[in-house]
């Protein structure tokens, strides 16, 4: 065996691709370092010879591991998945706040401090004085929709 024997370079750089994915976990990784050991495999055989049939067979396997497997092992191996709430006016709903600005009578909006910034607000008709709690129920366009807290609330 040469010093400048490929089938040993791919093996190498095989094997330091599938580590490499511990470091860069993905399943993305580990099956070009397979690709590379294939090659190395092909070469040993001796069905490959020189750079560009390699490249070639290196390209061909990754792209062939990848569609393969990646699936299969996704499935075992499971990972992070979090599927988040996207809808974002059911994140305020029944939240508290406080009238800045005197909102009403009728669709006259006056201004509520949520979350430390100051929003639109409409009531339900009746006049909400400013310094009032308030709980949101809805938004209209950038406009958040509020009533009256109780005094149990």
């Amino acid at each position: 065996m040469a010093s400048s024997d490929p089938m040993l370079y791919w093996a190498l750089v095989g094997i330091v691709l599938m580590l490499a994915e511990l470091i860069l976990p993905g399943g993305i990784v580990v099956f070009l370092g397979a690709a590379c050991l294939v090659v190395a495999g092909a070469i040993w055989v001796g069905v490959v010879e020189g750079l560009a049939q390699s490249l070639t067979l290196w390209f061909i396997s990754s792209i062939v591991l990848l569609l393969s497997f990646r699936q299969l092992t996704q499935r075992l191996v499971g990972g992070d998945s979090h599927v988040g709430n996207t809808d974002e006016e059911l994140d305020l709903f029944n939240l508290p706040a406080r009238v800045k600005e005197t909102i009403g009578p009728g669709e006259k909006t006056g201004r509520v401090e949520f979350q430390g910034a100051d929003w639109p607000a409409l009531g339900d008709g009746s006049e909400i004085p400013a310094g009032t709690r308030v709980k949101i129920i809805c938004r209209d366009n950038i406009a958040l929709v509020v009533e009256p807290l109780d005094d149990s609330e």
